[in-house]
């Protein structure tokens, strides 16, 4: 039987990010072998899929032979098996961090696809458009949470928030949203200062 569980990893995914954050901060990082592993969309993964028929990342297998997917399940895996804090037992923090995880991850796919259709020989505009005013408008109710996310203790959710805003940094640096979304920058850099969050952002290569 393995030692070690194995996690399907690229430096660059966000939602990998999310697992090695998660990794980092309940003190997991020595019990996973990480493979380098590329899912691009048009071009399935053949080692991938002999663990996830999605052939998507992060994938995770544990050390019995479970297969776990996707990033969000992966993590309250780890924090159940650590007996973290990462998924609030508290009820109220419990909605209130899901919910961010779910405006985080929402995101998340907003600007992936936003992406993947600006690398378009002929990128639509009304999709670029759309997508823009999505992420705008985002921002726009984050600003208005700022205070609570200020408050809210570290979970899941507000780590999927600093994964997708750590994303349109790497990916839409031109926008400068920090420049226009003064108090949610001031909360996301102290969330950058974190050692999991320093020690996982993304590179190329």
């Amino acid at each position: 039987m393995p030692t070690k569980m194995k996690l399907h990893w690229s430096p660059k995914s966000p939602y990998v990010r999310k697992v090695m954050i998660c990794l980092h901060e309940l003190s997991m990082v020595d019990r996973v072998e990480k493979v380098r592993s590329v899912a691009a969309m048009l071009k399935p993964n053949a080692s991938i899929m002999q663990d996830n028929p999605l052939s998507k990342i992060p994938t995770l297998t544990t050390v019995d032979g479970m297969v776990i997917y996707d990033s969000v399940v992966i993590c309250e895996y780890l924090d159940t098996l650590a007996q973290g804090k990462i998924f609030p037992s508290d009820q109220f923090q419990k909605w209130q961090a899901l919910r961010w995880h779910a405006l985080g991850d929402g995101l998340l796919d907003v600007l992936i696809l936003w992406r993947n259709e600006r690398e378009r020989e002929h990128a639509l505009p009304t999709l670029m458009d759309a997508f823009e005013l999505k992420f705008n408008a985002c921002l726009n109710l984050l600003d208005k949470e700022v205070k609570a996310l200020s408050a809210a203790p570290f979970s899941i959710g507000t780590l999927t928030l600093g994964c997708a805003l750590g994303y349109a940094d790497y990916r839409f640096a031109h926008l400068n949203w920090q420049d226009h979304h003064i108090e949610l920058a001031t909360w996301y850099l102290q969330l950058c200062n974190r050692p999991s969050f320093e020690a996982t952002a993304p590179v190329d290569g």
